[in-house]
């Protein structure tokens, strides 16, 4: 009997079976983040560089008839509402009915609502994993359309690699060589309090988008930590005034990294309340972390790096809690 028509072959289905797809949903770092004004459909438009970490929730797509999915992991329990991994399931009928999907296991170990994208980058990785489990009809399903649909952040986390960002957040032009960005020794601070995205923006109460604009121009080589603490410095965070607003104990956390020996700069990423410190190497990341960990035990305090380069020292990121 011929398997229905929106359906893959049952031999497609049982050789699937035998395979999972696995995926590292990122932490993405905002190095600059500079808002341009809202829209007159209420979104904002930005540009930011960003990066990202090593650390990131694990992702675990089971090819299968039952598409449901299961979370775990330390932040399990913060998840309000709908997760936007249902809705990417969803969403992936629509464009090929035979795209083999399945169950989705998610170990959640990035903090919600933590200016990091961790529900953005969720659905970039199911994108990913879907994507590796269907090369044969991979090429004719609009995967970036999809990811922008699902968020203005799911784009830059679906290509996964540092990039100069504008628009929603859904034009991306990754840094190419000559952009490169150093290698980056990192920690990252959240006081386990969320801070909502949408709140944050209100907040700033930003004007109109200016009428004429052009697309930024990549930034100019930054190839070493001078450079690119430069670069950030004149660029900033604009979500930083409201996120402190509303959590001033960024102010508390910024001043405690930028405190730490051999930190080169402390800044917010997104909209908070993440913050994070670059360091002059990993020995340096790792000892400010531990040192953080022992004066504010109740905050989430990682030390990672920000892929693309090793610093010196292991390469897996190390929680200190």
């Amino acid at each position: 009997m011929r398997a229905p028509a929106d359906r893959p072959p049952l031999t497609a289905w049982a050789s699937a079976l035998t395979m999972t797809f696995r995926e590292t949903a990122r932490a993405k770092v905002n190095l600059t983040l500079s808002v341009l004004g809202r829209r007159a459909d209420r979104y904002h438009e930005i540009e930011s560089l960003v990066a990202f970490a090593e650390i990131g929730d694990r992702l675990l797509l089971t090819p299968g008839h039952e598409c449901r999915v299961t979370v775990s992991g330390p932040f399990a329990g913060d998840i309000d509402g709908p997760n936007l991994l249902d809705r990417t399931l969803g969403l992936l009928l629509e464009p090929d009915p035979k795209l083999q999907l399945g169950s989705v296991h998610l170990e959640k170990n990035l903090p919600v609502a933590a200016g990091l994208g961790g529900g953005s980058a969720d659905a970039a990785a199911l994108l990913r994993a879907v994507r590796r489990a269907n090369p044969e009809c991979a090429g004719a399903v609009p995967w970036h359309a999809l990811a922008a649909t699902l968020g203005a952040d799911v784009p830059v986390c679906l290509a996964g690699t540092p990039a100069l960002i504008w628009g929603i957040g859904d034009k991306v032009e990754p840094l190419g060589a000559a952009h490169r960005l150093p290698p980056m020794a990192i920690v990252l601070v959240n006081p386990r309090l969320p801070l909502p995205t949408a709140k944050v923006y209100q907040a700033l109460a930003a004007g109109s988008v200016p009428a004429s604009r052009r697309p930024p121009a990549l930034p100019a080589a930054l190839a070493d930590l001078t450079s690119l603490v430069d670069f950030m410095r004149s660029h900033g965070n604009d979500l930083e005034r409201p996120a402190i607003s509303f959590l001033p104990a960024i102010v508390d956390i910024k001043a405690a990294l930028a405190a730490q020996p051999q930190c080169c700069i402390a800044a917010m990423s997104g909209s908070g309340p993440t913050c994070f410190g670059i360091f002059a190497d990993d020995i340096a990341a790792a000892a400010a972390a531990a040192a953080l960990t022992r004066m504010f035990p109740r905050w989430w305090v990682v030390a990672t790096q920000v892929v693309g380069g090793s610093v010196s020292g292991p390469s897996n990121a190390t929680e200190v809690a």
